[in-house]
């Protein structure tokens, strides 16, 4: 049996500033011992502790695709003792991962649907690795339309540059940029995620799910324009984080409710988050 407490040992293989103001900056780690990455087999929507001797861990999503082989990737911004001391860290260097952490996105259920995907700022990561894995070619005829609503502050705080510019000349999936003031050379959205979603996303339908995944303003506006085009709340997927700390529900600190955000969730219908307090 797997001791949940003790991470992998891997190495920094890449680092790359991810936004222009260099608050959060993306790492790919690969395993150090032969075996582990098999080990560490996750689903998109997972998390993961981020694990540096003598500073701590910290729990980020995974922005890496289960179809990505040969390293593991988060993007991670710059906010607190440990995040600060991963930033000043070199390719090379050594530190450990623990997980893989929590539920995911109910892949099973969504195979044959529609997916509108809405993400807001740095909680981009783990739709990435759900977009990267439902375009994968062995996945792609799994999964029918697929609408992306994806904004940020400014144009320089969009994460995956290049990926949403190849991912914007694809036929098969539909992106929609928006930042949330005029900006010169910007030639997408203007506006906020929400009123963006509610200009260009599918209407509902039974086969059409929702998946939301921001800070928690951008979720508040966002649920009440998908209840307005007639999103079911059991159609409404959410990825929530909610101070999580041990990633394994025995700190209590991320509970709302009787639901453990880093054990029961991260990922929660609207169905089941209207049983909870409203914490979220």
């Amino acid at each position: 049996m797997i001791n949940p407490y003790v991470p992998y040992p891997v190495t920094i293989d890449d680092i790359q500033v991810a936004t222009e103001d260099k608050s959060l900056k993306t790492f790919r780690f690969v395993f150090k011992n032969p075996g582990d990455e098999e080990k560490f087999s996750y689903k998109a929507g997972q998390f993961a502790e981020l694990s540096i001797p003598g500073q701590g861990e910290i729990p980020i999503g995974i922005a890496s695709s289960p179809t990505e082989k040969g390293f593991v990737m988060f993007t991670v911004f710059k906010t607190g003792k440990v995040t600060q001391y991963l930033h000043s860290m070199k390719v090379g260097e050594t530190m450990g991962i623990r997980g893989p952490l929590g539920n995911w996105y109910p892949w099973d259920t969504l195979k044959g649907k529609n997916i509108l995907i809405i993400g807001g700022g740095f909680a981009f990561t783990t739709l990435r690795s759900s977009i990267k894995m439902m375009l994968d070619p062995k996945n792609r005829g799994d999964y029918g339309n697929i609408d992306v609503v994806y904004g940020a502050r400014t144009p320089g705080m969009l994460l995956y540059k290049d990926e949403l510019v190849e991912w914007e000349k694809r036929d098969d999936i539909r992106m929609h940029l928006t930042v949330d003031s005029e900006a010169p050379n910007w030639n997408y959205h203007v506006g906020f995620t929400p009123a963006v979603t509610e200009k260009v996303a599918p209407q509902a339908s039974d086969d059409t799910y929702a998946i939301v995944c921001g800070p928690p303003i951008m979720i508040k506006f966002t649920l009440p324009v998908l209840e307005k085009l007639g999103y079911k709340h059991d159609h409404i997927i959410m990825s929530l984080e909610n101070r999580m700390k041990c990633g394994i529900g025995m700190c209590g600190r991320c509970n709302i409710g009787r639901e453990l955000v880093c054990k029961d969730g991260p990922v929660f219908t609207l169905d089941q988050i209207n049983l909870t307090p409203k914490e979220y």
